[in-house]
Order: structure tokens, then sequence, then C-alpha cells
């Protein structure tokens, strides 16, 4: 899994060295930002769930997953939270975020054990929405007044097994 190519993008895991070029591109395209320090902690404790994508000689996508665990059935199920994914606005629409998403869900099962997967998404953010639903993710609960400016995010689901 450290590699694949996608029409001239590379997707393969985060390295240090790439943490500036992936706090720019969460600065510049979401309005929830991350410090260094929650990025380096992501990659120290799931580093086969933190990917970037490669094009043009420069990094223009990330996603940054993490492992958590829910009661459940006989003890506990190891649930993949994807905490943030983005992609450079002149890279949209070429399966850049499908090809992030598709190898961070595979870590996560195949890596980590995790038996399903859920992320937060803004009510209004359709073509989010719309991608990950044609991965399967489906929308399971809404939060009122999950984000800093106020808007409602749905939690989506997808089981893993």
């Amino acid at each position: 899994m450290l590699l694949m190519q996608l029409k001239g993008v590379t997707t393969r895991l985060f390295e240090i060295r790439d943490l500036d070029e992936v706090v720019r591109i969460n600065r510049q395209t979401l309005p929830e930002n991350y410090s260094h320090s929650f990025f380096l902690s992501l990659h120290h404790s799931f580093p086969e769930a933190f990917l970037v994508a490669e094009a043009d000689g420069k990094i223009v996508g990330y996603v940054m997953c993490r492992i958590e665990e829910f009661p459940g059935g006989n003890g506990f199920k190891k649930v993949g939270h994807v905490v943030s994914i983005a992609v450079l606005p002149g890279y949209r629409r070429k399966g850049i975020a499908t090809s992030l998403m598709q190898r961070a869900m595979e870590a996560m099962r195949e890596v980590y054990g995790a038996r399903e997967c859920y992320l937060e998404v803004r009510t209004t953010n359709k073509p989010a929405i719309s991608l990950y639903s044609k991965l399967g993710l489906r929308v399971v609960n809404r939060i009122k007044g999950y984000y800093l400016d106020g808007e409602d995010a749905f939690i989506m689901s997808k089981s893993l097994t």
C-alpha cells in the first residue's frame, strides 16, 4: 500500500517532510484547521492511514485518519475515523479524493482492524456528500451546530467488513 498511480497522481504514505504542504492545503481549503502537532500525532499513531497525493511535483491532497474503539458486542470494536481530507481546487474532480479515501479505508481495515469507518461532513457540502455516498458511506446522524460557525454536520458511516 505504499504507492498507487492515478493518471499522473501518486498516492503514498505521508512523510514528515510533507507536513508544511499538508498544513498549507488544510488552511487553504478547509475552515477547520489543525496544528502541526495534531497532524504529527495522527501520523505517529496511525501512519498507514495518513496519505498524500502528489501531482506535478507537489502535494495536492491528503487524508488523515485515526482508529477509535467503542463498546460493542463482546467488548470493544475498532472504528476508523476520517478526520480530514482535502484536495487543492485545481486538482478536484480527477479521482484524487476517491483514491485517497479508498486507500485510507483499506488501511483502516487491513492494517488497523477497523470494522467500520465514519466521518463528519458539513450538511451543505454537496460535492463531498456525493463522493462519500459513491464510496458507500451513508448518513446515519445529524449533529446540530457541530462546526465552529454553527453549521450542522452529517455523520456518514460505512461497514468495512
